[in-house]
């Protein structure tokens, strides 16, 4: 039997084991509109919905889709930003017996190409402004219907979204609704697009509301039907969609959907106006508006937000402390995983956070530390290794990869290629990326460790390390920084300031100065990129 020390550290109320009803995804917007028809559920741009009217609509397209032959397990894509059409179409497609595939709207045709073709893609929803990178990939790809939400005309074989329901109000005696299965395939999530070639994690209806009543469960100081959710996060991406949208459906919430979270002016006013009490977000995002002008010279109130959850990257001190002071609440950090949809620990939101720490692990997840020499060995507190996960939110597997399958899910466990540790108290640590270990000259770096160094640094704002080739050591530390608004500095200073607190092989030797990084839709850094420009 698997030793739990974490249990301990649990908040009151937070139970070891959860029951979980053998329900498909949709249950939790069905409940919302028999509970609690009136109320608000999504807003969006001056826009409202209530539970009742986006019930409704949900049916309506549910009705086009059958109608236009959708079948059972058939893939269906949503290439679409925060909108409510994003909501729509998502239970519309599970409901009509479909699984979704939520792609990234940034990405470029060929990316288009290769996530259509590899879930084998026939139907897709998609907005007036995307529409053409859709046409310019739909040759290659075997899509034989666009659906378009907002103005504009489409070509002979694709779907205006309204037209889609017109005329329908009155179908339901005719088009029989598919019967689904907590065991149907409700999502199919691309992951590892910023390190290869992006496999589809397979998510049944099961697997993802189990994550929502963890996080139900965990997040103890939210209430059913009284919550207010900033959904600044991309909801195609499985952060966003589990910790955002499908959390705040199940305690019956106001979504309040932000379509371009860059815009930090439109979202802190937001946040004032809409009173939000729940923030799900990357670092970046909450550093952001530490440091937005508005914010520093107390012209906005961010008093509302009760709880704040921030994963996809560390969550440095400085960060987690400045927001905590303008806003009241509590940031927590947590970790998770596309194969794991979407989170697997956090920290306590009323007990203690330990800096650097991505938490415990909620209920019903079984975490240890794993030898990197066997694979097998469990670890002690303390001893690094890799973090492996079993619980009842975890993949059934990678679409089509089955020997991706394979080194992912052993014996039940999933092998998350994450380098962690467990302190005594059930406190987890990543450490780094397995991949992303740093050899100079036979010795190990890892990079998060000299990044939290150098982001210390009172004028640095944010900063990525990596490994780089180098004809001596075989590989050497560079580091990329972005300074804080009106700051001058010189590489040496970064790398003065690390000879004081690291061994000097950890010391990069390269520092490039930087306006700004890039990044995915959540705020990562995309160390790839910086590695080849």
């Amino acid at each position: 039997m698997i030793h739990k020390p974490w249990l301990a550290q649990y908040d009151p109320g937070v139970p070891e084991h959860l029951e979980y009803p053998k329900v498909p995804l949709i249950h939790f917007l069905d409940e919302g509109a028999r509970l609690c028809p009136e109320r608000v559920c999504l807003r969006f741009e001056g826009l409202s919905y209530t539970y009742a009217q986006i019930t409704e609509l949900v049916e309506r397209v549910v009705q086009g889709l059958l109608r236009l032959g959708i079948h059972p397990g058939e893939r269906v894509g949503i290439f679409l930003p925060n909108c409510p059409e994003f909501l729509i179409a998502y239970f519309a497609i599970q409901k009509a017996g479909g699984t979704v595939v939520a792609t990234n709207p940034l990405y470029t045709p060929p990316e288009i190409i290769h996530q259509a073709n590899d879930a084998g893609i026939k139907t897709i929803f998609t907005s007036a402004k995307l529409y053409e990178r859709i046409k310019i990939a739909q040759a290659q790809t075997g899509i034989k219907r666009v659906i378009v939400s907002g103005s504009r005309e489409v070509q002979p074989g694709d779907i205006k979204f309204d037209d889609l329901t017109s005329g329908l109000e009155h179908l339901a005696e005719n088009i029989t609704l598919p019967e689904v299965s907590s065991e149907a395939v409700a999502l199919m999530q691309y992951t590892g697009g910023t390190t290869g070639i992006a496999k589809a994690a397979v998510a049944l209806h099961r697997n993802l509301v189990a994550n929502v009543l963890q996080f139900k469960a965990w997040m103890t100081t939210l209430e059913e039907e009284e919550e207010v959710f900033l959904l600044a996060l991309p909801v195609y991406h499985i952060y966003g969609m589990v910790c955002g949208m499908l959390l705040g459906l199940r305690l019956r919430a106001t979504l309040v959907m932000i379509p371009d979270p860059r815009d930090i002016t439109n979202l802190i006013s937001t946040i004032e106006a809409q009173r939000v009490t729940f923030f799900p977000a990357a670092p970046t995002l909450y550093n952001a508006i530490n440091n937005h002008p508005d914010v520093a010279a107390g012209k906005v109130d961010l008093t509302t937000i009760k709880a704040c959850i921030s994963g996809s990257a560390a969550l440095m001190e400085q960060t987690k402390e400045k927001f905590e002071s303008l806003t009241g609440g509590r940031i927590v950090e947590g970790y998770g995983l596309s194969e794991a949809p979407t989170a697997t620990h956090c920290n306590p939101v009323r007990g203690e956070n330990r800096l650097g720490s991505i938490g415990l692990p909620l209920p019903d997840v079984e975490a240890r530390i794993i030898s990197l020499t066997d694979g097998i060995s469990e670890l002690q507190p303390g001893e690094t290794g890799e973090l492996v996960i079993r619980s009842p939110q975890v993949m059934r597997g990678y679409h089509q990869m089955p020997g991706e399958t394979a080194i992912a899910l052993r014996n039940g466990w999933l092998y998350t290629g994450d380098i962690a540790r467990m302190d005594t108290e059930g406190y987890f640590y990543i450490v780094d990326r397995k991949k992303d270990l740093i050899k100079p000259g036979g010795m190990e770096v890892w990079p998060r460790e000299v990044e939290e160094v150098i982001a210390m640094h009172p004028k640095v704002s944010e900063v990525a390390v990596a490994g780089i080739p180098d004809e001596y050591r075989g590989e050497t530390v560079k580091a990329w920084v972005v300074l804080k608004s009106g700051e001058t500095m010189e590489g040496s200073e970064i790398q003065a300031w690390c000879r004081e607190r690291l061994a000097p092989f950890k010391v990069p030797t390269q520092v490039e100065l930087r306006d700004q990084f890039p990044k995915t839709a959540v705020g990562k850094i995309l160390k790839r990129k910086l590695l080849t420009e």
